[in-house]
């Protein structure tokens, strides 16, 4: 009914904090392919993460 009280779980905030990073990476592909890159790696690490809390 309300989400006002139910608490994210480490997953759920496990993947928001991937789709920032996919979205920062995307944001910066378009100037400095660079550090897209590094922000991609992090975001792959972080889903292994997840897929690691899933298991």
């Amino acid at each position: 009914m309300f989400k006002l009280f139910k608490r994210k779980t480490q997953k759920e905030k496990l993947e928001a904090q991937y789709e920032k990073l996919l979205e920062v990476a995307f944001k910066l592909s378009k100037t400095n392919r660079t550090a897209s890159d590094a922000k991609m790696a992090e975001a792959e690490a972080l889903r292994k993460e997840i897929d690691a809390l899933e298991k």
